[in-house]
């Protein structure tokens, strides 16, 4: 039995199987993002398109987008800043979905070493992404 074909008897993923997975992974999310980013972009153009831009002052107000649940309320309410935000947060999420695919991966291959290393990984990414400070 070659390396690429997938071991029906065990369940396991090969090599290959996980590589073309990623791969489709990678440019699903890639493409969605750019997607919703392009919708939300055009949005914004045709509500904000025309309206000048201050630049005479700098304001630091908070706002409701700097964290998860307000930039989905916001996409939800059809708000365009909101979906262009939506849209980078999903391409971010791309790699982090690649790591957590290859956890899965690598628990269905049953390789402990590289599933501890996995988890390391996707609970540091987890971590910097959830409660990082810029």
């Amino acid at each position: 039995m070659s390396n690429d074909a997938p071991d029906v008897s065990t369940g396991r993923w090969s090599d290959h199987e996980v590589e073309q997975m990623i791969g489709k992974l990678l440019r699903a999310g890639v493409l969605i993002a750019a997607a919703v980013v392009l919708i939300g972009g055009v949005m914004l153009l045709m509500q904000r398109g025309t309206t000048p831009v201050e630049f005479r002052t700098f304001s630091t107000a908070s706002s409701p987008l700097q964290g998860l649940v307000g930039i989905f309320h916001g996409a939800l309410a059809l708000d365009a800043s909101a979906i262009v935000q939506l849209g980078l947060v999903l391409l971010i999420a791309t790699p982090v979905m690649r790591v957590a695919l290859t956890l899965v991966a690598f628990a269905l291959q049953r390789d402990k070493l590289y599933v501890l290393i996995t988890a390391v990984v996707l609970a540091l990414l987890l971590y910097g992404l959830v409660w990082g400070r810029a």
